[in-house]
């Protein structure tokens, strides 16, 4: 009878430590697998992102990133910015704009060592950006720096004429440690569109980015491009919050981006003069 009462509670541990063990390996092998990028989140009406060289072109070229790249070295990248860089709107963080450009270097420059870093914080404005400058971007010892800054001001209606200061510091910063930088002014958005001192900052990165002989991104331009010239609602390229991009956008600002890196990094040489590299 014992024997018997023994042997069912046994059977009875085992099948209940059998079905806990099912239900802990699937989770395990789930944490250790690659996830692919998802596909970008568009409708039928939204047409893909087709971006000309023209739209995207660079005011200055990137010389040091062309020596690596005509050596063959390895280039590190570091995206600096807040929500709009860490991926706010976005599926997942791989479709976030650092994470898609990095798979367009890779296949516009097949066998470089290219790297493409995310330091995005949500919130961030310039002050907070600088105050973590060296943990975050500094200590990387980075090659290109794309500084997304700007919309987090507007949207708190910060007085602008101290961003000027903030600009050159952070440039001088990087430009101290070997990095060449690009600029990336605000999204085209309707909660950031909305704000009366938007094209204000938009002007004020241009104008420091002219006084500090460093390329600039005119996303600002580019995402007002998709709305007043391609006629695409906001819908098809702004998250449902009125602020953030979405997956659809991230891919075409990192097609963009991948466009205009390349292009500036393979001008000819007696165009892409420039200091000797750091590194």
């Amino acid at each position: 009878m014992h024997s018997q009462v023994f042997l069912r509670r046994g059977v009875l541990l085992g099948v209940v430590t059998t079905a806990a063990l099912a239900a802990l390996l699937p989770a395990r092998a789930q944490v250790g697998e690659p996830k692919p990028a998802p596909a970008p989140q568009t409708s039928s009406a939204t047409p893909a992102c087709a971006v000309s060289a023209a739209q995207v072109r660079l005011n200055q070229p990137l010389p040091r990133l062309a020596r690596r790249l005509a050596n063959g070295m390895p280039i590190k990248i570091v995206a600096l910015g807040s929500s709009s860089t860490s991926g706010a709107g976005a599926s997942s963080s791989a479709a976030s704009y650092p994470s898609r450009l990095a798979e367009e270097l890779v296949r516009r420059f097949p066998g470089h060592d290219i790297t493409v870093l995310n330091r995005g914080v949500n919130g961030d404005d310039a002050n907070a950006m600088l105050a973590r400058l060296d943990t975050a971007v500094i200590a990387e010892k980075p090659n290109l720096v794309l500084w997304q800054l700007g919309t987090n001001s507007v949207m708190r209606d910060k007085a602008l004429p101290q961003h000027a200061a903030l600009i050159h510091e952070g440039l001088a910063r990087m430009k101290a440690a070997g990095a060449e930088v690009v600029l990336i002014d605000p999204q085209y958005a309707p909660r950031v569109i909305a704000k009366p001192n938007v094209e204000e900052m938009v002007a004020l990165i241009a104008t420091a980015a002219k006084a500090e002989h460093v390329p600039l991104f005119h996303r600002f331009d580019l995402m007002r491009h998709w709305y007043e010239i391609e006629h695409l609602p906001f819908e098809a390229f702004v998250s449902p919050d009125g602020l953030h991009m979405n997956d659809w956008s991230y891919v075409c600002l990192a097609k963009g981006l991948a466009l205009a890196i390349a292009e500036a990094a393979t001008r000819p040489m007696a165009t892409a003069a420039g200091p000797q590299p750091g590194r």
